[in-house]
Order: C-alpha cells, then sequence, then structure tokens
C-alpha cells in the first residue's frame, strides 16, 4: 500500500450495527450517520449507566515533537491488541478539529494497520459535533451584542465582556478583532476576539457535561463578562442557554465508528490539551465502560498537558480515574530531547538525522523527559506501562536502552509495539502487559490520588502543577492575571480546577526547553473562567487560543479526485 489512505479505502468497513451489537447496543438504539457511522441514542446510553463498568485504560504520551509520535495509532492498536488477545475492547478518542487536519497534522485518525474508519469523514466535518459546538457557542456571542444593541437591560459593560466567538480553522487574523462598525444599526464598537472551537468553553461543557440537563445547567452557568456594578453576567440571564443546548441536542450522543480489525470505537468531543483540557467525554467513557472489559481513552499532547488534566479536572467531574497509564515514547523524541538535533524544540530534523542511530543521546532524553513523565504518573498512585512505538529504521540497540530506562524510572513494563505496520497483532505484547498491569492494580486495592485536593486555591493548584509536574521553582502572576483571579475569587470561583494552557513542546512554558528543565519560573498571563465547564484556564507565557497556519498548510497539498476521492491527506 502507498499510504494509510489507501489502506482505509482497500478496506470494506462492516455494517455499523454489526459493530454496535458487538457491544450489545441493537439497531433501535443507533442514529445512523452515513456509511459506517452513528450515534447513540439517549435512552440506549442512559440505561446502561448504572451497569457494572469495565477497566478504564488512558493512554499518554511524552512532550510530543514536530514529526509526531503516533499516540492515537496507540491507542487504536492497543483496543485491537486487547480483543485479538480474547478480551473485550473499545476505545474512546477525540474529534479531529479542521485547524490541525489543515494546517500541521493533516489526518488525526490514527494510521497504517491501527486507524478508524471511515477515515476521511472523521477528518472531514464527521457527524457535525464541531459545527454544532461552533454555531451554539456563536449563538451566545451574537445574543450578548444584540442585548446590548436593543436597550441593554442587564447593563453589561461592553469593556468588560469576555465571551469571544469561535472558528474550528486556524486563523492568526482573527486573533484580535473589532465588530460593530459602520454605524449605530451593526451595534456597539467594541474590542473582540476569536478562538478556535477546540478551545471553546462550549466544548469543554459537552465533553464534561453528564446528562442533557447538566449540560443545560453547564450552559446557563456560563459567565459572559461583567455589568457595570462589577457582578457576573450569565448566559441564563441573556435566556440563551436553551437555544444552545437545543443546538448540541444531538452533538451530546456519542459517535460510533470501528477500527481497521472491524472492533467498536467511540469518537466523542474535541478539547485541544494544550489550550483546553484535551480529552474525549465522560458519556462516551462511560457508555464503552458498561459495554466492555476495557476502555482505552487517549488524552492530547505529553502526560504533562492531557493526563494531568485528565487527573485533575476529567476524573475530578467523573469521579473516576485510570486503572492503567500508558506512556507513549519513540526513539527519535528520545533523540531529541537527548540533544540529537540541538536545542531548538521546534526544529524539524531531516530524516537521515531521526534515522541515525545514537544510543547515547536516547539515554539522555529518557533518563530526562521520559524518566519525569513516568514519575509523574506513578504520582497518581497509578502502573505505568511504557509502550515504544517502533519506526522502520530503529536499531535493536537503541530500543534495548530505551526500555531499561524506562524500568529503571520506575515502570510497570515496558514493551515494544507495533500496532502501525502489523495492526492488533503488532500490539500483543502490550496488551498483555497493560492486563497484567490492570488487574495486579485492582487486586491490591491502590487508590487515585490527585496531588492536591479539591478545594484547593486556585493559585495554589497552579503553584503544585508548576512545580511538582513541570518541575519549574515557582510561578509569576502577571499584573493582569493577578486582578482576574481576585475577581474570579469575589465571584466565589476560587477552588476550581486549573487548566493550564501552554506549550505542547515542553514541560516548561517554552518550547525551545527539551529534556527535563528545572529551575525555570512559569509566567502566568491569564486567568479566565470557565464557570459552566468548571474550572479556570491559566494561560501561560505566550501561549495563544487561536493557532495560526505553518508556511506550508496541509490544506494545499489536499485535493478531490474525478470521482470525489479526497488526496494529499498524509502526504
Amino acid at each position: 500500500m502507498d499510504s494509510d489512505l489507501d489502506i482505509a479505502r482497500a478496506t470494506v468497513m462492516a455494517p455499523v450495527e454489526e459493530i454496535a451489537w458487538k457491544l450489545g447496543i441493537p439497531i433501535e438504539e443507533l442514529i445512523l450517520s452515513g456509511d459506517g457511522m452513528a450515534k447513540i441514542r439517549w435512552q440506549g446510553i442512559k440505561k446502561r449507566f448504572d451497569e457494572p463498568q469495565g477497566n478504564l485504560i488512558l493512554v499518554t504520551s511524552v512532550n510530543p515533537t514536530p514529526f509526531g509520535e503516533g499516540k492515537t495509532v496507540t491507542t487504536i492498536g492497543l483496543t485491537q491488541a486487547i480483543n485479538r488477545h480474547g478480551r473485550e475492547a473499545t476505545c474512546v478518542i477525540r474529534e479531529p478539529s479542521m485547524g490541525p487536519v489543515f494546517g500541521i497534522k493533516g489526518g488525526a485518525a490514527g494510521g497504517g494497520f491501527s486507524q478508524v474508519l471511515p477515515m476521511e469523514d472523521i477528518n472531514l466535518h464527521f457527524t457535525g459535533d464541531l459545527h454544532a459546538v461552533t454555531s451554539a457557542h456563536n449563538l451566545l456571542s451574537t445574543l450578548i451584542d444584540n442585548h446590548i444593541k436593543h436597550g441593554n437591560e442587564l447593563a453589561i459593560d461592553p469593556l468588560r465582556i469576555s465571551w469571544p466567538r469561535v472558528i474550528d480553522l486556524n486563523e492568526r487574523a482573527l486573533r484580535n478583532v473589532t465588530v460593530g462598525k459602520g454605524g449605530a444599526a451593526n451595534g456597539y464598537v467594541r474590542e473582540d476576539r476569536f478562538d478556535i472551537t477546540a478551545a471553546s468553553e462550549v466544548m469543554a461543557i459537552l465533553v464534561l457535561a453528564s446528562d442533557y440537563q447538566n449540560l443545560r445547567n453547564r450552559l446557563g452557568d456560563i459567565i459572559i463578562g461583567e455589568n457595570s456594578s462589577g457582578d457576573p453576567v450569565r448566559a441564563e440571564q441573556l435566556g440563551a442557554a436553551g437555544a444552545m443546548a437545543l443546538l448540541l441536542r444531538n452533538a451530546f450522543l456519542p459517535n460510533l465508528v470501528q477500527t481497521l480489525e472491524k472492533d467498536p470505537a467511540f469518537i466523542h468531543g474535541g478539547p485541544f490539551a494544550n489550550i483546553a483540557h484535551g480529552n474525549s467525554s465522560i458519556v462516551a467513557d462511560r457508555l464503552a465502560l458498561a459495554c466492555c472489559e476495557y476502555v482505552v481513552t487517549e488524552a492530547g499532547f505529553g502526560s504533562d498537558m492531557g493526563a494531568e488534566k485528565f487527573m485533575h479536572i476529567k476524573a475530578a467531574t467523573s469521579g473516576r480515574g485510570p486503572d492503567c497509564v500508558v506512556l507513549n515514547v519513540t526513539l527519535r523524541s528520545m533523540k531529541l530531547h537527548g540533544g540529537a538535533f540541538g536545542d531548538n524544540g521546534g526544529r524539524r530534523p531531516s530524516s537521515e538525522e531521526m534515522d541515525r542511530p545514537d544510543v547515547e543521546a536516547v539515554i539522555a532524553g529518557a533518563k530526562s523527559n521520559l524518566d519525569r513523565h513516568i514519575r509523574n504518573m506513578m504520582l497518581f498512585g497509578v502502573p505505568v506501562v511504557v509502550s515504544i512505538n517502533r519506526f522502520g529504521n530503529d536499531t535493536q540497540a537503541e530500543l534495548d536502552a530505551l526500555r531499561l530506562a524506562a524500568l529503571d524510572s520506575g515502570a510497570k513494563d515496558a514493551v515494544i509495539f507495533e500496532g502501525h505496520a502489523r495492526g492488533g497483532i503488532g500490539g500483543l505484547e502490550l496488551a498483555r502487559a497493560v492486563i497484567a498491569a490492570t488487574e495486579d492494580h485492582i487486586a491490591a486495592g491502590r487508590p487515585f490520588t490527585p496531588l492536591f485536593k479539591k478545594d484547593a486555591a486556585v493559585a495554589e493548584k497552579t503553584l503544585k502543577i508548576a512545580t511538582q509536574i513541570y518541575g519549574g521553582s515557582g510561578i509569576n502572576i502577571r499584573a493582569k492575571a493577578h486582578r482576574q483571579l481576585k475577581q474570579i475569587e469575589k465571584w466565589g470561583y476560587g477552588n476550581l480546577p486549573v487548566c493550564m494552557a501552554k506549550t505542547q513542546y515542553s514541560f516548561s512554558h517554552d518550547p525551545n526547553l527539551l529534556g527535563a528543565p528545572s529551575g525555570f519560573e512559569i509566567p502566568v498571563r491569564e486567568f479566565r473562567l470557565n464557570a459552566g465547564a468548571g474550572f479556570v484556564v491559566a494561560v501561560l507565557g505566550e501561549m495563544m487560543t487561536m493557532p495560526g497556519l505553518p508556511k506550508h498548510p496541509a490544506a494545499v497539498d489536499m485535493d478531490m479526485d474525478a470521482d470525489g476521492n479526497m488526496t494529499g491527506l498524509f502526504s
């Protein structure tokens, strides 16, 4: 096969109702959404909430590099491998955003023989969930400006509106905009901004809500700004929450698809992990756990990003921590963190540089970056299994060195994973290691242990994450952020979880600090209150909540052939 796309097209999908039946879900509980895709009806979801729950496996990674580590491949391949091992498994992963699909990343549905189908639909629009989030978010934006235009009964201060607009594309030109220009007929002139849809509070609410009523209530709790007296103004006061909930009615239902090996897979929700909390939905997890013995879910970017937020935001909301953590790593990522490609974390080395054997750099990277990731995850009382995602030119000496380093750092096991080249069969060793670690953990009765108490202050949580997870010496709350935090505390939200928005390429706020940096101070530029989602966003350093396109976007290589097929997705 020439590409992952060729592999996907050569595979005949099973009817989605057959995939659902493997989970015990009958056809009458499906809403068919095109070839190989279906949503699960709410009646079928809620009746399973009280059924016995399976084991939850969290897949995370070391700090990602510009060339990718294959974490989604590991998630899907492990799911296939557990099924090939004779145990029932499914995965729950996030939906791709068209920002990275058309930007740097390209396809986001796995790869090789460990991917989900129908890959083209999943990467382009899918079942429309992200569009629903965009519409619901922007409906609130329009109602805010309309309210001000027609008398402003709530006395909203136009200079204190914190609610932005969103779009599901990378568009740096929209980071700071002015709306309402063109005269009084067009409303009140004010500054505004756009975030990417994946960073929207509405997206966070969608994946953290437990049921329809909770979804509706959380939307009403959104704070859009303040009035002239300095009090918060909520979406409920604008009469927006009901209509927003209606726009999200179908988007709230998890999407069922299949892997290349015809195993069931759920895809639902898509918050980024560097600027949002980076995990799929709680409702999809609960459904999957009621249907399978093992559920493999994925947290975005490195363990310092999505996995930390899984532990302190998602698990705190759902009440369910993971039973095992799988830490994905590659030789080339360790070479980068070990200094083989220089000191710049954002530089993409040549294929010749990546393939050149360098055991010393692998060990250096593992003894710094991988070691910290392993020890961080162990802080939560959960076993860690390291999955070494093998590439074609990896040498046995390098693989052996990496495996030994992982075990020295405290990993329960460290195994070679070949899911991209061999599918589920290539992940059998990983499946056996994960099952063993999970069973040992459950038998030992070890509790899941967050790093701080749920009611700790926002500043305390921010400091502990910065020092205990990132390895920093402290935090520097800038003047603007300090004022925002005081306002958040005044309004009664000073004990919410914290969602750190920072670069994914480093433990620090600086993408060029590779390995396991220490002694640095984390600058907190802003605190943003997401009252409906139930957390405070701490924006660190120069992190942007609206990405820009690279010099050569993936979009310019994509096209459509005469039969309507996608081309260039993986070029």
